[in-house]
């Protein structure tokens, strides 16, 4: 009895001693593997790299190994494995930075940090051009169907991760421009003749095609203004250009004669009041020049050849203005051609 009670307590020490060893041994090896995933990275200079949708661990490895981030492949995928974390990797674009550890590139994978790309609209653009630089943007994906409204979309910067599609863009850009007129709609002058939204925005387009100066917005606005409240034609040039491209490519030339007395709903030189619809997208300075425009006596404005205007209470000061800026044209033309 004594012998068999000596015995398994001989066996049970031995037990305890193997248990500990490995136990140790296991710690020792965590630690190690630890130190591993903390361990500086081969990266030497920041890199770029994508990861794709639906891509598998040993993809996202593969690729990671291909861009020099990582130095084995199969470090990243066991590391991402025991940690049971393999269902939280997520694809797009990041940014990688020199001795990046492949723990931190784990890291980066389950929070999904990625790039934030952006796309400037400038104001005054039509659909056509918006479309036309969205398809420019890099990482953008996806074809716009329907064609969105002209004057609906709200020229900006815009931030994307690479694989948005170009429609979520224009959603924002849509969005933004009504958050934008409805904010600016409420804090209108009193007794305009605009009577819409809309109208604010077509005529917004206009002030934001016949002056790229800031400091010119509200008197172009308020010269618009008095001829609408005085029944006059508006006989504004951009939208003598709109009737002729629609919207979708330069005029490539100047305005003749014979374009002005063409018979076309945005030919404000032969109808009345407002063209039908928007002639580009302003941006929010032109809508709220509209909106709250600059009060004056002016009736007429031309170009100065400084690129600003000259504004006239009369038609004769006006066209003493247009007779002056005809001469300056002359004189350029004259210069460009005696030029070697």
């Amino acid at each position: 009895m004594n012998a068999s009670i000596a015995n398994i307590s001989l066996l049970t020490k031995i037990s305890l001693f193997i248990f500990l060893l490995l136990l140790g041994a296991g710690g020792i090896g965590g630690a190690l593997w630890y130190e591993a995933l903390r361990q500086s990275g081969p990266l030497i200079e920041s890199r770029n790299v994508i990861v794709p949708k639906g891509a598998n661990l040993e993809l996202i490895g593969r690729r990671l190994e291909d861009a020099g981030v990582i130095r084995s492949k199969w470090v990243f995928v066991s590391a991402v494995r025991l940690q049971g974390v393999h269902r939280e990797m997520r694809s797009g674009e990041y940014k990688f930075r020199p001795g990046v550890s492949v723990g931190h590139v784990i890291d980066l994978l389950r929070k999904g940090q990625l790039i934030n790309r952006r796309v400037t609209i400038a104001e005054g653009l039509t659909v056509s051009q918006i479309i036309k630089t969205l398809e420019g943007a890099h990482g953008l994906e996806g074809v716009l169907f329907p064609m969105p409204v002209e004057g609906t979309l709200l020229p900006d910067t815009y931030y994307y991760t690479f694989g948005e599609t170009r429609q979520t863009i224009v959603d924002r850009m849509a969005l933004e421009m009504q958050r934008t007129l409805d904010v600016l709609w409420t804090k209108r002058a009193p007794n305009l003749p605009i009577k819409s939204k809309k109208e604010a925005l077509i005529l917004a387009s206009i002030v934001e095609k016949e002056t790229g100066l800031a400091r010119e917005r509200r008197r172009v606005a308020g010269v618009f203004i008095n001829r609408l409240n005085k029944g006059m034609k508006l006989e504004s040039d951009p939208t003598v250009v709109f009737s002729i491209t629609g919207g979708k490519r330069k005029l490539g030339r100047g305005l003749r004669k014979s374009d002005l007395r063409q018979v076309h709903p945005y030919n404000t030189y032969r109808v009345h009041g407002l063209p039908p619809g928007p002639i580009c997208n302003p941006g929010r300075a032109a809508i709220d020049a509209v909106l709250n425009p600059e009060k004056t006596s002016s009736l007429f404005f031309v170009a100065d050849g400084s690129g600003g205007h000259k504004f006239s209470d009369t038609l004769r000061e006006h066209n003493k203005a247009v007779r002056e800026w005809r001469k300056i044209e002359q004189r350029r033309k004259a210069n460009h051609r005696v030029r070697p």
